[in-house]
């Protein structure tokens, strides 16, 4: 986290853990806005002639097809088409690419990427630490943020640039904004905002992609899923028309081939101990006792207890048989995806 911000934030009455979750008194927002820091999620900047190309050989979407204007959702895979990470790809710039995944999945990642460069017109690092995230979530955020930033967004996977600052709608029902740059700059936008944003903890941002059904991958699920067990292809993150890239003949053949035997869902999970990513599920309908399943990613609901993505042996589903853990631990109550399955 960029120093000057982790100032601000404490002095702003945040408690920042290790791993870059910050959390205020107003754990969920009462007001129609909240306002969360967002150090969690890190930065890859890419830059270089050849970006597009390399890019292209490592993410399942169309990275030639991309424009300044939106952005696009894009996962990195093994070989053996299991995705390594996930995550949100835009320009900064002209000659400026940047992907934001999850903070603590980055250094393996641009680990993995780096080794691919060999001699390409490509630049890759971590730009976390320079540039500041921070999002408005709420039925007033388009007006709130609109007072203080022209040219916002109007429609989700779209991008805007204000003087040094970077605009995204991220998709979903609450409507967001998520806003990019340098520290002072981003400092202005936030004290304007919190004059009537109520200030959140960064989990209810991550609570808000869980609802809108999209998955993150973190170090517990690498190489766990292929991208159609979490639902990557209705999110318009796979091209089935592209050249090749790392793990396409897996991915393709799972898509081509109607082989997709376990999907994501949405659910809610009752108790007070938080799931994590990679906890395995129990269904009695699971073949030959093996886990029905695991949880993608969980956070707290503002009602109490859990919301949570989890990737389930579809036949355990419908069976409506699912418990956190073992036989014994709490059953998931499943909730509607704002997208249907029916077009994979």
């Amino acid at each position: 986290m960029h120093n000057d911000w982790k100032l601000f934030l404490e002095s702003h009455s945040a408690s920042i853990a290790n791993d870059g979750w910050v959390s205020f008194a107003q754990r969920h927002p009462t007001t129609e806005s909240a306002l969360c820091d967002l150090s969690y999620l890190g930065l890859i900047r890419i830059t270089g002639g050849d970006s597009v190309d390399f890019l292209q050989g490592q993410f399942t979407n169309d990275v030639s097809a991309l424009t300044a204007q939106q952005y696009q959702f894009n996962a990195c895979c093994n070989p053996k088409g299991h995705m390594l990470a996930n995550g949100w790809l835009f320009y900064r710039s002209d000659d400026e690419m940047l992907f934001q995944l999850p903070g603590s999945t980055l250094p393996a990642l641009l680990k993995r990427l780096s080794m691919f460069v060999f001699r390409s017109a490509v630049k890759l690092a971590d730009a976390s630490d320079e540039l500041v995230r921070i999002g408005l979530a709420g039925s007033h955020a388009r007006e709130q943020l609109g007072n203080i930033l022209p040219d916002l967004p109007t429609a989700p996977q779209q991008v805007t640039q204000a003087g040094d600052l970077t605009i995204i709608q991220p998709p979903g029902t609450t409507p967001r904004f998520e806003i990019i740059g340098p520290a002072p700059s981003v400092k202005k936008v936030w004290e304007a905002l919190a004059t009537a944003a109520t200030p959140t903890d960064s989990r209810f941002w991550a609570l808000q992609d869980i609802r809108a059904g999209i998955p993150a991958i973190y170090p517990a699920t690498v190489e766990a899923f292929i991208p159609q067990m979490v639902n990557m292809q209705l999110l318009n993150s796979i091209s089935f028309s592209k050249g090749c890239y790392c793990g396409q003949e897996v991915v393709a053949r799972t898509q081509h081939r109607g082989t997709l035997k376990r999907r994501m869902y949405l659910t809610h999970i009752n108790g007070n101990r938080q799931p994590s990513a990679g906890d395995e599920l129990f269904s009695h309908s699971a073949a030959h006792g093996k886990p029905a399943g695991r949880v993608v990613d969980a956070q707290p609901a503002p009602e109490g207890g859990f919301d949570a993505l989890v990737m389930v042996q579809i036949p355990c589903f419908e069976a409506d048989d699912i418990h956190l853990k073992d036989a014994s631990g709490e059953k998931l109550v499943f909730r509607a995806l704002p997208y249907a399955f029916a077009t994979d």
